[in-house]
């Protein structure tokens, strides 16, 4: 017997959301107005369909289960989560690369389900994607300027001379000066952060109003990092971007995020200010991803940490009640594993689906 898992989530929206209970909240944003909305998503499903012997439906694999944010205009927000928790096919169902089972993404009040192949096309040309590993995200066939000029052809802009002025500024705004140097060059020819830099110039070709930048530090060296989010900082202000940044790593998502939302098994657990949430985290889970960061203060190295024992649990049978329960030392026995926690607001902006916190 064999499990398959298919590469697009279900097109039918599966019997058991008919029977889920749904908490909603605006969460931080619920003040501001619809025009202050860059990006909103609202009870966001995506489920993957398993097959069993190639064509029996064995069930679904609940990868996004009922996400809800608003991000504003020139905002960043930080996307928080161990490797499985759903934030990588988040991200792909904000790109337009995955359909949702249910639920909306709104980008500038239009749904995208709702749009047409060639409006498609012009919001792909509005949101600029970062990928995690810069050398397997560019074709080793392309020079710097191939690689640059291939949006812009898609686009329909032909033009040889806006082109070639385009990427002479991109280029120079990602500090890959002098500019001719590096026209002609290969990716092999390029170091590790120089590549992250032309991914992002290529982000940043189309003069887009969003960017997706996909854990874009952790496969580069330590000072690296530092560069290219100072890099992305600076790009975020000088063009007031909107901003998703997607990590496992809170040490690098304090210095770029305005608010940082916290994702377990494939639901949004905590968000809060940034300042907020680092220095008074509220959710047990993000308690215990604070207790995990490496601390270069050797005195709080010394100190010994309690960290959740077991898994992330497996998101074809996610647990009932609270998805942390399994891990949780502080679970109110009776009551986490029944019933799904909404959002409690403790303090002032400040979102936690916590039984604890009611």
């Amino acid at each position: 017997m064999t499990l398959e898992l298919n590469g697009q989530p279900s097109n039918d929206i599966p019997a058991e959301l008919s029977g889920t209970q749904q908490f909603r909240s605006d969460g931080p944003t619920s003040a501001a107005t619809s025009q202050d909305v860059l990006l909103s998503v609202q009870d966001l499903h995506v489920w993957f369909e398993l097959k069993r012997w190639g064509f029996l439906n064995a069930g679904h694999v609940r990868a996004v289960d009922g996400v809800s944010f608003d991000l504003h205009h020139g905002e960043a927000i930080g996307i928080v989560g161990e490797s499985g928790c759903g934030k990588t096919t988040l991200m792909k169902t904000i790109l337009g690369l995955y359909q949702p089972v249910q639920g909306n993404v709104k980008f500038d009040s239009q749904d995208l389900s709702e749009l047409t192949t060639r409006d498609m096309q012009t919001y792909r040309s509005k949101v600029g994607y970062v990928q995690q590993d810069p050398y397997g995200a560019l074709p080793p066939f392309m020079t710097v300027e191939r690689i640059l000029s291939e949006p812009m052809i898609v686009s329909g802009i032909k033009n040889r001379s806006v082109q070639s002025q385009r990427i002479h500024d991109v280029l120079t705004e990602v500090k890959m000066t002098p500019v001719d140097d590096f026209l002609t060059k290969f990716p092999h020819m390029l170091s590790g952060g120089q590549q992250q830099r032309i991914v992002i110039a290529r982000a940043m070709i189309l003069k887009p109003q969003l960017i997706v930048a996909d854990e874009p530090v952790s496969m580069l060296d330590a000072s690296v990092r530092v560069e290219i989010l100072r890099l992305l900082q600076k790009l975020q202000a000088s063009h007031n971007l909107s901003v998703i940044y997607i990590t496992h790593d809170l040490s690098t998502v304090r210095y770029f995020s305005d608010r940082i939302f916290v994702m377990y098994a494939g639901k949004l657990i905590e968000r809060a200010d940034v300042n907020a949430l680092l220095r008074t985290p509220l959710h047990p889970y993000t308690q215990a991803l604070l207790a995990a960061t490496p601390d270069p203060d050797y005195r709080n190295a010394l100190t010994h940490k309690e960290l959740p024992p077991g898994e992330p649990p497996s998101l074809v049978n996610p647990p009932e009640g609270c998805r942390f329960h399994p891990r949780c030392p502080k679970r109110i026995e009776g009551l986490c594993e029944v019933e799904v926690p909404p959002d409690f607001e403790p303090v002032p902006n400040h979102y936690t689906a916590c039984w604890l916190l009611r």
